[in-house]
């Protein structure tokens, strides 16, 4: 008799078990599917219809800039991504108006790196790499004197930007708009964008000393890198 109460009371603790089962799982899927719904009803009641489904975009909603930004630029101007090297193992980058003027084998090198573009179409003009470890700087020099007027200048360090600047060259970087040139350093790292004859652009600059004790590659400090819209040339 013993037996058989025992064998009644577990199964009855087996119904009620699966009856507990049963009744939580059709609450989930009833949670579930009011979700689902929630999801193809009307999400809000201001704005636009999205009384269909929530995959519809919203009005205000754009699609992605040139050069990665994540929305056009105004008219009249345009999109730009500029990014130093890491250490001596990275290479800048530089686009302009949806174009890579430096980076990916385009006039990439160690030193600095400048693209020159038409201030007034966006066109680009002239770039090239400056070592300024082991090479001359006359070739920058004669570089930056054949800069027109109307021109948006771009420059970007890799690896060691500096050791062989001299006053001269320093001097016409600082005539483009650069106020860190000046104290530029071995392998510090330093981006710019500045123009000539370029009255409307405002330069635009970062740079990081090279400091072994705050370093983030031992020798070299991270890289430092701007994006944004930059108008076009007044007339």
């Amino acid at each position: 008799m013993i037996y058989v109460r025992k064998g009644i009371i577990k199964l009855l603790l087996m119904l009620l078990i699966l009856i507990i089962s049963i009744t939580l799982t059709v609450k989930l899927l009833n949670t579930d599917l009011e979700l689902k719904l929630e999801d193809q009803i009307d999400l809000s009641h201001e704005g636009p219809d999205y009384s269909v489904t929530r995959s519809i975009p919203h009005e205000k909603s754009s699609l992605p800039g040139k050069c990665g930004l994540p929305q056009p630029c105004p008219e009249e101007h345009f999109a730009y991504k500029i990014s130093s090297g890491a250490a001596n193992v990275i290479g800048p980058k530089i686009c302009f108006n949806g174009e890579i003027l430096i980076g990916v084998k385009k006039a990439l090198g160690t030193g600095i790196n400048i693209a020159v573009v038409n201030g007034k179409t966006g066109e680009p003009v002239n770039a090239d790499s400056f070592d300024m470890w082991s090479g001359e700087v006359e070739p920058l020099v004669q570089f930056l004197s054949s800069v027109q007027n109307g021109s948006i200048v771009l420059m970007a360090s890799y690896d060691d930007p500096a050791s062989r600047l001299n006053d001269e060259a320093r001097t016409l970087i600082s005539q483009l708009g650069s106020s860190h040139i000046s104290t530029l350093g071995f392998r510090d790292n330093w981006i710019f964008i500045g123009g000539k004859g370029m009255k409307n652009i405002k330069p635009l600059e970062k740079h990081l000393k090279n400091d072994k004790s705050v370093n983030k590659y031992d020798d070299w400090p991270e890289m430092v890198e701007m994006d944004g819209c930059i108008p076009r040339k007044q007339d």
